[in-house]
């Protein structure tokens, strides 16, 4: 596949600064909110429900219009140039939005069309992309005879006909199982890698932290907090882990200085530490105690520590951080 290089110099794929929205009855969606993705990016869009993410999309992708600020597409104006800003752009939204009457083939070709590109050139494009996304088996049958997750491939091979530079995914993986899920990253990592820059909106925050390299978390309007993956993650202080253990767990636990321990059930334990311990003091004192350790797994997502402090007080002041 052959994406359009980046412009010259160092022009973001995607510029917003303070960007606001305000709606009629007076509810404030955006307030403010400046975001900076890099061209080639991987980046993911975060936020608890009524956020502000999809209106921010809205905007992006010019489905809704924006109170005041600016968004610049590959140092395209939106709007100055709307027309010119959009072809860079390709959308695949959370709802299923093709003619489940059509066939996957022709719901490409005409799809293309509407882009001005001639059927000549949109034919092949469309054999390209069903074969990538794994359903040119299935090109000429209904639409409606897909399963779910078949119907999300579908949705981004469309978004990619028109070989967008800038490609927004809102929640893509939303109701399928994890297999399908996995399959449908390394398509994203594939694109992403044919020099595609991908901003993804997703619940799933083991996702995000698999797929992407930067990441902006919104709550009530604003962005909270934004950076390198790894360098807001290295941020948390505190680690969590489980214990799989040998028999059952005796009545008194073990006290480890600066640690919390207890008992998930008879035979799991719960560890929290600081970052900042070894964890050979912990082993240690277990052995000490007569417990013995079979198997130990993180607790729980990194991400999801990070986004659940971030989004469970009220917006706080803006934070952006370097790599």
């Amino acid at each position: 596949m052959t994406v359009p290089s980046a412009a010259a110099g160092n022009v973001p794929a995607l510029s917003i600064v303070d960007l606001t929205k305000r709606y009629s009855n007076g509810v404030e969606a955006l307030k403010g909110v400046s975001l900076t993705v890099a061209p080639g990016d991987f980046f993911a869009l975060l936020g608890p429900n009524g956020a502000g993410k999809s209106t921010l999309i809205g905007i992006i992708s010019s489905l809704v219009n924006k109170t005041s600020g600016q968004v610049q597409v590959f140092g395209v104006d939106l709007s100055a140039r709307r027309d010119a800003a959009m072809r860079l752009i390709g959308l695949v939204p959370q709802e299923i939005n093709f003619n489940l009457f059509e066939k996957p083939f022709d719901i490409l070709v005409n799809y293309a069309g509407f882009y001005g590109i001639p059927r000549r050139q949109a034919v092949p494009l469309a054999e390209d992309e069903l074969k990538r996304a794994q359903l040119w088996d299935k090109a000429f049958l209904m639409s409606r005879t897909l399963s779910g997750g078949m119907k999300r491939r579908l949705m981004i091979a469309r978004a990619m006909m028109t070989r967008p530079r800038l490609l927004i995914l809102d929640e893509p993986t939303a109701g399928v199982d994890i297999e399908i899920r996995r399959g449908m990253w390394k398509t994203l990592k594939d694109i992403n890698i044919a020099g595609t820059t991908i901003i993804l909106t997703t619940h799933y925050l083991e996702e995000a932290e698999s797929l992407c390299r930067n990441l902006a978390i919104i709550n009530h309007g604003r962005i909270v907090q934004q950076g390198p993956m790894r360098t807001l993650l290295a941020q948390l202080d505190v680690e969590g882990f489980l214990f799989d253990i040998e028999g059952e767990l005796p009545a008194q636990l073990p006290v480890i200085e600066g640690a919390t321990l207890a008992a998930a059930d008879p035979h799991t334990l719960d560890l929290d530490m600081p970052r900042a311990m070894d964890l050979t003091r912990v082993f240690e004192a277990l052995a000490a105690a007569g417990i013995r350790v079979r198997s130990m797994r993180t607790k729980s997502n990194r991400l999801e520590e990070l986004f659940v402090r971030l989004t469970a007080a009220p917006a706080a002041t803006p934070t952006e951080v370097s790599a």
